[in-house]
């Protein structure tokens, strides 16, 4: 979770929303990724997206059997469903999201029976570290708003 909270500061200087994920696999990441849907003009463009994205050139397949993501932020409906395309086999994640989270905050999607595919899902690792991330972002970016 550490390397993918130092993606997220890599995300935020790039103004971006300070988002980062890391895949795992055998204890060695093979993917990394931060937001960058405002600088690639991509509205896929999340943290877990990034590093599945590249985990799956790293290792020269779009099936990622038997790695872990690891995220900052609770994941959406959309990197979930690429995370069980992708057959993640367990998820990681700090902050909780109660806009968007379908690991359990709006949705849990990993507890659907009906879906084909499920990962181990394990939250709140480093989540105050994780959470005062984002909340110091939108702080910030709430005081230039207002100056």
């Amino acid at each position: 979770m550490r390397a993918a909270l130092e993606l997220a500061r890599q995300a935020e200087a790039a103004g971006e929303v300070p988002v980062g994920a890391v895949v795992v696999k055998e204890g060695a990441i093979v993917g990394r990724g931060f937001n960058a849907p405002i600088s690639r003009r991509d509205p896929s463009a999340h943290a877990e997206m990034m590093a599945l994205r590249d985990a799956a050139l790293n290792l020269d397949n779009y099936r990622l059997v038997g790695c872990e993501l690891f995220v900052t932020l609770e994941p959406c409906v959309m990197c979930v469903g690429a995370m069980f395309h992708a057959r993640i086999a367990r998820v990681v994640y700090g902050a909780r999201d109660p806009k968007t989270g379908a690991a359990g905050s709006v949705f849990n999607l990993f507890t659907t029976s009906q879906l084909n595919h499920h990962a181990r899902i394990e939250g709140g690792v480093l989540a105050e570290e994780c959470g005062k991330v984002l909340s110091d972002f939108f702080a910030a970016r709430r005081a230039q708003q207002r100056a």
